[in-house]
C-alpha cells in the first residue's frame, strides 16, 4: 500500500527521534532502514555510502544478509547501485534483474528480489551515497514513494556529511577525504587554518511543512522579493553598463522569472516539505544534472542558478549574507568564488591566514588587495566553494597555487616544518632590511614597493624600501561609494607622504576604466574595454576630476618634491596635454598664495606599445617614465592578462619581452631619465633577476617581494649576468626561463 501524503512527515519525524537516540551509530542505522522500509512498504531498504576510495560500501539494510553489511563493495558505474551514483538519476524498475546494468551479487541474497527503486544521496549536486528499496513482486514504486525516498535521502545526505553515523569520529566518505587541489598562485606564503566560506551556505534545518498552504504562501512571497533584488541589480545603471556584464545579467533575470523552476519547487512542496527544503531539493538535483552536463557554457550558468537559490534559501530563512564576517576563527582561510576588494577589507585581518578564489585572477582589484595584506592567496580553483565545508582543515601554499583540503595528520605535519622553514627565511631577509642593495660587482639597484591603500604604508619600512615606485590612487575610489573629494584626497596623500619621510612617493592619477569602474561614475558600454575609455582618456575627458585629484596632490605635498605619472599614455599629446593642467593648477595654486610643493616631477606609464616610437620626445618632456609591465605584455602579446586561459601563450620571460625592455632601458639612459619598472613582474626574484640583467637600477614591487629580490641582488654579478643574457636575447625561443632558471641555480641566488 502506497504511503499517504502524511508518509513523508512520518518519515522524517521518526528519522529525527533514532538520530537523537543515545545508541551505537550501527544500531541507529539499522533502525533508519527499518522506518523507510516500513514506511514504502518494502521488504528491503539498504543505504550505501560512498567511501574515499571511490567504492560504495553497503552500510547498513533491513532485508539482504546481516553478513554483506560492510562487506559488499561496488565501484561507480558497478551495478544498479553504481549506475544511480555515476548518473545521479533514481531508478524505478519493476524487475531489477532483466536491465542491462544488474548485477548479482550472492553474498546479500537478493535474488528473490525484483522490484527496484533507488535514488541518489546528494550533497550539494554530488553523490554521496544511494539508498535503495526492494520488493519481491514485480511492481512499480509510485511517485509517492519516490517523493518518500528522495526526501528521506536528503536528510541522510546531512547526517553522512555531518560523521554522525561513526561512533569514532567521521565515516571516510567522499564528502570528507583529503583533497589536493591545484590552482593558480596569487600571493606567496603558507597558511594552516580552517575553512571560511565568503557566502556561507544556507543550513536547512526543518524538511517537514505543518501547512502546505502557508509554505506556498511563503514561496510566492520569497519569490516576489527575489525577483525585485534581481531587477534593481540588473537596472542598475551603472553596473548595467559594465563591460560585456548586461547579457549576463539579463540572463541571470531570465532565470529569476522561470515559472517552471517555480512551479517545480510548488510540487516538491505539495509532498509535504517546507519552502526551503523544496529550494534544497530542486538546487541538489539541478547541481547533479549540469555538473555532468558536457556543455561548458551550462556548467557556467550553474553559478547563477546556484546564487539565485542561495538567495532564495537566504530569504526564507532571514540568513544574512555576512554571517561568515562574525565570530571568525583564530585561522581563517576565506574561501570565495570571488568578491570585491572592500569585502576582503571587511574581515577581521588578524584572524584571516589565508584566501582562495575560484574565479579571481591575477590582476583583479581584490588581489592587489590580497597583496597589500599579504594573505597568501590562491586562485583559479574551479568549484573549490563545493568542495568544502566551514570548518573543514586547509593548507593553503600561494607560492606553488597547492591547496590541501583536510590534510592527513602527515601532510599537516610537513607544511608545519614548512612554515617554522618559512619563518627562519624571512627573519634572514628582515636582517637585510637596512643592507644597501648593491650587487657584487658594485651596482646599486633601488628598490620600492607598490602601494595603493593605508594599509601597505607600514610595508615601507618592515621591508627597507627605497621608496614607493607606484600608489595606485585608484583604490582610495573604488572602496568608496561616493566620489572622494578633496580634502578627502589630500589626507591620504598626506598621510602616504609623511609615512615615507625623506623617501620618494610616485603617485599615479587616477586609472579607472576596464574591471576598474567606480559605482558612482556613469559609463557607456565597450565591447573591448581593455582598449578603450580608461586611464587618462577618461580622466583628460573629465577635467573636473582631473582637476580635483590634482590639487587634492598639490595641497598634500606642500614643502616637499611631488613625482606624479599618468596612466596609460599612448601618444605624446595625452602626456602634454596632462601635464599643462598640473602645472597651470600648480601656478593658481601659488597665484592665490595657497602652499604648494617645492619642486613639481612628471612622468609617464610605459604601457601602451604606439608610446615606443614617439620615446624620443617623451624623454625631452618627462622628469621620469614608469613601465607597467602588466598592460604592456598584454598589448604586446594580444593577451588577455585576466585569462587564465592565454598565460601559455606569452611569458615575461620571453626574449620578444626582455629584448624590448633593453632597448627602452638604453634609450631612457642615453636621454638622462630615470626609469624603474612597477608591474608584477618585478616581484619574482627571478624575473627581477632578469631585470637587472638588461639594465634597470630600479623595480617597485609587491612589499613581500623586497627582502627576496634584495637577497638575490647581494649575490648577483650584473655584469657577468648581463654578458650571458646578450646573446639570448637574440634567440628565436619562446622563454629564456629554462636558461636563466639555470643561471641562478648554479650561482645559488635565489632562496
Amino acid at each position: 500500500m502506497p504511503p499517504t501524503a502524511q508518509g513523508p512527515r512520518v518519515l522524517l519525524r521518526q528519522l529525527r527521534e533514532v538520530m537523537a537516540e543515545q545508541d551505537k551509530a550501527q544500531n541507529r542505522l539499522n533502525r533508519i532502514t527499518e522506518i523507510i522500509a516500513a514506511n514504502v512498504v518494502a521488504e528491503v531498504c539498504s543505504i550505501y555510502v560512498l567511501r574515499s576510495d571511490e567504492m560504495l560500501e553497503l552500510y547498513a539494510t533491513k532485508g539482504l544478509k546481516p553478513s554483506a553489511v560492510h562487506r559488499t563493495r561496488m565501484k561507480i558505474g558497478e551495478g544498479l547501485v553504481g549506475t544511480i551514483a555515476a548518473t545521479s538519476k533514481l531508478l524505478n524498475l519493476s524487475n531489477a534483474q532483466s536491465h542491462a546494468a544488474f548485477k548479482f551479487l550472492p553474498e546479500t541474497g537478493e535474488e528473490i528480489f525484483h522490484s527496484f527503486l533507488g535514488v541518489p544521496i546528494l550533497r550539494n549536486g554530488v553523490t554521496a551515497g544511494v539508498l535503495v528499496v526492494q520488493n519481491e513482486t514485480l511492481r512499480k514504486y509510485t511517485p509517492e514513494e519516490e517523493e518518500a525516498l528522495q526526501t528521506t535521502a536528503m536528510v541522510l545526505a546531512e547526517i553522512i556529511a555531518s560523521g554522525e553515523l561513526d561512533d569514532n569520529g567521521k565515516i571516510k566518505t567522499a564528502l570528507n577525504q583529503p583533497l589536493y587541489l591545484k590552482g593558480e598562485p596569487l600571493v606567496a606564503g603558507i597558511a594552516l587554518g580552517q575553512v571560511v566560506l565568503h557566502e556561507p551556505r544556507v543550513v536547512v534545518t526543518d524538511f517537514v511543512a505543518r501547512d502546505i498552504g502557508e509554505e506556498q504562501q511563503r514561496l510566492i512571497q520569497a519569490l516576489g522579493q527575489l525577483r525585485v533584488q534581481v531587477d534593481k541589480l540588473v537596472m542598475t545603471a551603472d553596473i548595467a553598463r559594465m563591460v560585456d556584464y548586461s547579457d549576463v545579467l539579463e540572463t541571470y533575470r531570465m532565470f529569476a522569472h522561470d515559472q517552471g523552476w517555480a512551479r517545480r519547487i510548488e510540487a516538491i512542496i505539495a509532498t509535504g516539505l517546507t519552502a526551503e527544503a523544496a529550494v534544497e531539493r530542486i538546487q541538489n538535483e539541478t547541481r547533479a544534472r549540469m555538473l555532468k552536463a558536457p556543455d561548458p557554457y551550462l556548467r557556467e550558468r550553474l553559478h547563477d542558478l546556484d546564487d539565485l537559490a542561495n538567495r532564495l534559501l537566504r530569504i526564507l530563512t532571514g540568513t544574512a549574507e555576512t554571517a561568515a564576517r562574525e565570530d571568525l576563527p583564530e585561522n581563517s582561510i576565506i574561501i570565495a568564488h570571488n568578491m570585491g576588494p572592500a569585502e576582503l577589507l571587511d574581515y577581521d585581518r588578524d584572524k584571516i591566514r589565508g584566501v582562495i578564489f575560484e574565479e579571481a585572477g591575477a590582476s583583479s582589484h581584490v588581489a592587489i588587495v590580497a597583496r597589500a595584506l599579504d594573505i597568501p592567496t590562491v586562485c583559479q580553483l574551479e568549484n573549490i566553494v563545493d568542495l568544502v565545508e566551514t570548518g573543514d582543515d586547509i593548507i593553503v601554499d600561494g607560492a606553488r597555487g597547492d591547496v590541501q583540503i583536510r590534510p592527513s595528520a602527515e601532510i599537516k605535519e610537513a607544511y608545519e616544518h614548512k612554515v617554522r622553514f618559512q619563518a627562519r627565511k624571512q627573519a634572514r631577509f628582515a636582517r637585510l632590511r637596512n643592507v644597501e642593495p648593491i650587487t657584487s660587482d658594485g651596482r646599486r639597484i633601488s628598490l620600492n614597493v607598490n602601494a595603493g591603500l593605508l594599509i601597505d604604508l607600514p610595508h615601507l619600512d618592515e621591508s627597507g624600501a627605497d621608496g614607493i615606485g607606484l600608489f595606485r590612487t585608484e583604490l582610495q575610489f573604488m572602496l568608496s561609494r561616493t566620489l572622494p573629494g578633496r580634502q578627502e584626497q589630500q589626507r591620504l596623500y598626506k598621510s602616504v607622504m609623511q609615512a615615507a619621510g625623506k623617501r620618494p612617493v610616485v603617485f599615479r592619477t587616477l586609472d579607472i576604466g576596464t574591471d576598474k569602474m567606480l559605482p558612482y561614475l556613469k559609463s557607456a558600454r565597450e565591447e573591448n574595454p581593455a582598449m578603450g575609455w580608461r586611464g587618462i582618456r577618461m580622466s583628460m575627458e573629465r577635467p573636473a576630476f582631473m582637476k580635483l585629484q590634482v590639487r587634492a596632490f598639490l595641497r598634500a605635498a606642500s614643502g616637499r618634491s611631488l613625482h606624479l605619472m599618468f596612466p596609460m599614455i599612448a601618444e605624446i599629446d595625452e602626456f602634454t596635454e596632462a601635464r599643462k593642467l598640473v602645472l597651470s593648477e600648480y601656478r593658481m595654486l601659488q597665484k592665490n598664495g595657497k602652499p604648494v610643493p617645492d619642486k613639481i616631477h612628471i612622468g609617464a606609464m610605459i604601457e601602451v606599445p604606439s608610446l615606443l616610437w614617439q620615446l624620443d620626445h617623451l624623454v625631452e618632456e618627462a622628469d621620469f617614465l614608469s613601465i607597467g609591465s602588466n598592460d604592456l605584455i598584454q598589448y604586446l602579446f594580444a593577451s588577455d592578462r585576466g585569462n587564465p586561459k592565454l598565460n601559455k601563450y606569452y611569458d615575461t620571460l620571453s626574449p620578444i619581452m626582455l629584448r624590448l625592455l633593453r632597448d627602452i632601458v638604453q634609450r631612457c639612459r642615453a636621454a638622462s631619465v630615470p626609469l624603474t619598472l612597477c608591474g608584477e613582474m618585478a616581484s619574482d626574484p627571478l624575473e627581477a633577476m632578469a631585470l637587472v640583467g638588461i639594465g634597470f637600477d630600479s623595480i617597485s614591487m609587491a612589499p613581500a617581494s623586497v627582502g627576496p629580490v634584495k637577497s638575490m641582488i647581494l649575490k648577483l654579478d650584473q655584469s657577468h649576468l648581463a654578458r650571458f643574457m646578450k646573446p639570448l636575447l637574440d634567440t628565436p625561443v619562446k622563454s629564456l626561463r629554462p636558461q636563466l632558471q639555470a643561471y641562478a641555480d648554479g650561482r645559488k641566488l635565489l632562496v
